[in-house]
């Protein structure tokens, strides 16, 4: 008989209602302590261990939790900091720690990307000059307080060193086998320690492996592991790979570890081990229950995928876990008061899925029959929810199934349309804008929350909102910006305030995930069809146009960025879903340009994110996001501008599909990357007009005029000045007031001095 264990790979760190966040900000504005921190965030990791020793977890996850980012801590914990702020060895503080992730006033933050196709952003380490040490064993101090404390015997986590390695920056690629090896000295000390403080289980966690890393890394991988396994014999190490299938799975399984961790949720991990088999000197860990959206499994059917997947594993022990770790989903859906109960019922966030997991367990243990009643709850749960009159809107399929390729596609070429829009919009050479929303104070935030409580009128609610544009307007024009906008003080979210409005979507209460930092966002529910229903932008962007004669851009988030950046239901096609977003954005965009805006930006911030890491699926992925965008965009006039606005994505490799987007105007972020991505446009030709951020708005600092310059100069090298913008690399809602003004200040400054002393060269 199979011995079935329950596992979980991760928790959220947030808190059920971000107390996570607002002690890490109370630090940063020095209004509590750095032991007032210590002590509200080992309260916060305590409680999320006992949450999972009360469910019944055989193997909880510790290690998991961290003070910003997973990433950031193991550069931490291996002193992995760059030479700009002035780490001399030991111990990492909490001041450098931050300022890597956030900047300091001389020294920039380093670069901050998305966590493979997730929404969650890891810090990216930077190797050029550093000489690795082990400066804490962080494991070690999660494990030893999870024992000491609750008396858990928890499984470490760590990022693994091939994960990490090709995670990072600073090195040519022929020196990762050497670098490789300056690691994995100090992998042996953190994993013999663990060894000597009792651990049975540690948690290495790979998921480069869901990507198709080469032959010679998986020979590299090979020996790596070779070596830990050697190092610490009484130690039961599990290579956790997960948010797909594992590309080399033949050579991944044979890796010299006692347990292999596969995801069965995304990417087909099942067809995988019935062709190649499962090492029978290997523990499965099955990933049955999604760990990346919030919808209640069937539970009937994961354990029929369990009773499948034991026919193939001969070990006498099988781990029921998560698809990956629960970071990417909510805390816990007892708090939603105000959600239809058939959704309400339908949806499973993190506490949720523990209950799930350790059900499945108990019921793949050969006690099905201790589970009836889950399984009659789940079943009924999703049975109401699938038949709800959220699914059926007939005049939506239809639209959907009627579309056709030249319904998105425009009258007329870019070089074509240029020429109206610019004899249309009167704009400079190399014209200053930003990217669309503006500082939410804590008086905006405040303001909406009395609204949604009722302590303030409609009218008042909305009187606010525009005092606070007309005012924006005035500092902008003041500040010298050639586009205004008027500030998107009426969203509390890109994606959440088009879910509060579309038809199809419902949003919760708590639902927050961690997206980087203190940064929480809270995903919509898309729960049915999706349509418009009425104008959800023109008011505001049409107040802010009549406060100015210089043109003030509407502003969209688009349908793949909202796809990526919700939880959909997922008995439909994902690219159904999207077509749905899109014509409902249509008509948003036509009421736009209806009411007399010449610029409409839709941004798609998310479209990389959402490429699957397999690389035979990518090109249908990309194909849908470019047929989206335009079916969206695409009804406008010709002296109508488009924009769109992308960050943190790796533009190389998707260069030609930015390019059919079509999109008259792109805005990225490339401040961070200190240049990288501007050689992917040195390097193509790219027709359209671009803006290139100029500065990093997400670190606190207010950057130098002479920075600006030069991130302005480089990209004129190569790209024409008629075809170049000057913005912030990113939305400016999360900044302070005065702190933004200045940085705006600077980069128009800047602009206007490269303006003026080469307005000769310029045209």
């Amino acid at each position: 008989m199979t011995n079935l264990l329950s596992s979980n790979l991760g928790y959220p760190r947030i808190g059920e209602k971000r107390e996570w966040k607002k002690a890490l900000e109370n630090y940063w504005n020095r209004t509590i302590s750095e032991e007032e921190l210590l002590e509200t965030t080992k309260h916060l990791r305590l409680e999320n261990l006992k949450k999972q020793q009360k469910a019944g977890v055989d193997l909880i996850p510790v290690g998991d939790y961290s003070f910003y980012d997973h990433v950031l801590d193991t550069s931490a914990m291996f002193g992995v900091i760059p030479e700009r702020f002035d780490y001399n060895g030991g111990k990492v503080d909490f001041e450098t720690y931050f300022a890597v992730a956030r900047g300091v006033k001389n020294a920039v933050a380093s670069v901050m990307t998305k966590w493979f196709n997730t929404n969650y952003h890891y810090i990216v380490p930077e190797l050029e000059n550093v000489k690795p040490t082990l400066t804490e064993n962080y494991p070690l101090k999660y494990y030893t307080e999870a024992k000491e404390e609750l008396g858990i015997d928890g499984k470490p986590v760590i990022l693994g060193p091939i994960t990490y390695l090709k995670l990072s920056k600073g090195y040519e690629e022929k020196d990762f086998p050497t670098l490789l090896q300056a690691f994995l000295p100090l992998y042996i000390q953190v994993l013999k320690e663990l060894e000597e403080a009792g651990a049975e289980w540690v948690q290495i966690d790979e998921p480069i492996f869901g990507t198709d890393v080469s032959k010679e890394v998986l020979d590299y991988a090979h020996r790596v592991y070779a070596a830990l396994d050697e190092a610490t014999p009484k130690l039961n190490i599990i290579l956790q790979t997960y948010f797909e299938r594992v590309i080399h799975y033949k050579e991944v399984v044979e890796l010299p570890v006692q347990g292999i961790g596969l995801d069965f949720v995304h990417g087909d991990s099942l067809a995988s081990i019935k062709q190649h088999g499962f090492p029978n000197d290997k523990v499965l860990a099955v990933g049955v229950v999604d760990g990346r959206n919030v919808w209640r499994a069937d539970l009937e059917n994961r354990l029929e995928l369990i009773k499948e997947i034991e026919r193939y594993v001969e070990h006498d022990t099988l781990i029921i876990q998560p698809s990956c770790s629960l970071l990417h989903v909510p805390v816990t859906k007892k708090h939603e008061q105000a959600l239809d109960p058939v959704i309400k019922d339908g949806l499973s966030f993190a506490d949720e899925k523990l209950e799930e997991v350790v059900t499945l367990t108990k019921g793949a243990n050969n006690k099905k029959q201790r589970i009836t009643e889950e399984l009659k709850a789940s079943d009924e749960a999703l049975t109401n929810l699938k038949q709800s009159d959220y699914r059926k809107d007939h005049d939506v399929k239809r639209n959907v199934e009627n579309l056709r390729e030249q319904d998105a596609k425009r009258t007329l070429p870019f070089a074509k349309r240029i020429e109206k829009q610019q004899e249309d919009l009167q704009l400079p050479v190399l014209p200053t804008t930003t990217i669309g929303s503006l500082p939410q104070t804590a008086e905006v935030k405040q303001t909406r929350r009395k609204w949604r409580n009722g302590d303030i009128t409609n009218e008042d609610y909305e009187q606010f909102i525009k005092n606070t544009i007309k005012k924006w307007i005035a500092i902008q024009e003041d500040i010298g910006l050639d586009v205004l906008v008027h500030g998107e003080f009426e969203r509390t979210d890109m994606v959440e305030y088009f879910g509060e409005k579309l038809n199809g979507f419902q949003v919760s209460e708590f639902g927050w995930v961690q997206s980087y930092g203190s940064r929480c966002v809270k995903p919509p529910l898309i729960v049915g069809d999706v349509s418009f229903d009425q104008p959800m932008t023109v008011k505001e962007v049409v107040y802010a146009q009549s406060l100015t004669d210089k043109p003030v851009k509407g502003m969209l988030t688009g349908p793949t960025t909202i796809l990526n950046w919700s939880f959909v239901y997922d008995d439909v096609p994902r690219y159904t879903v999207l077509n749905q977003i899109a014509l409902a954005l249509k008509e948003e965009v036509k009421a736009i340009e209806e009411a007399g805006i010449k610029i409409i930006q839709v941004d798609e911030p998310a479209l990389r994110e959402g490429t699957p890491l397999d690389s035979a699926k990518q090109s249908e992925y990309l194909d849908a996001a470019v047929y989206g965008f335009k079916l969206t965009t695409s009804s406008v006039k010709d002296d109508t501008q488009i924009h769109t606005h992308m960050c943190y994505s790796d533009f190389h490799n998707i260069f030609n599909t930015i390019d059919a987007l079509d999109a008259d105007v792109l805005s990225i972020e490339t401040s961070k990357s200190h240049g990288e991505i501007i050689s992917t446009f040195e390097e193509n030709t790219y027709e359209k007009e671009i803006g290139l951020g100029v500065y990093d708005i997400h670190s606190p600092r207010i950057p130098s005029k002479e920075e600006i310059k030069q991130n302005i100069n480089r990209p004129l090298q190569s790209i024409s000045p008629k075809q170049f913008w000057i913005n912030p690399d990113c939305g400016l809602k999360t900044r302070q007031e005065g702190k933004t003004i200045e940085a705006l200040k600077v980069m128009v400054q800047a602009a206007k001095e490269i303006r003026e002393s080469k307005l000769s060269n310029l045209v």
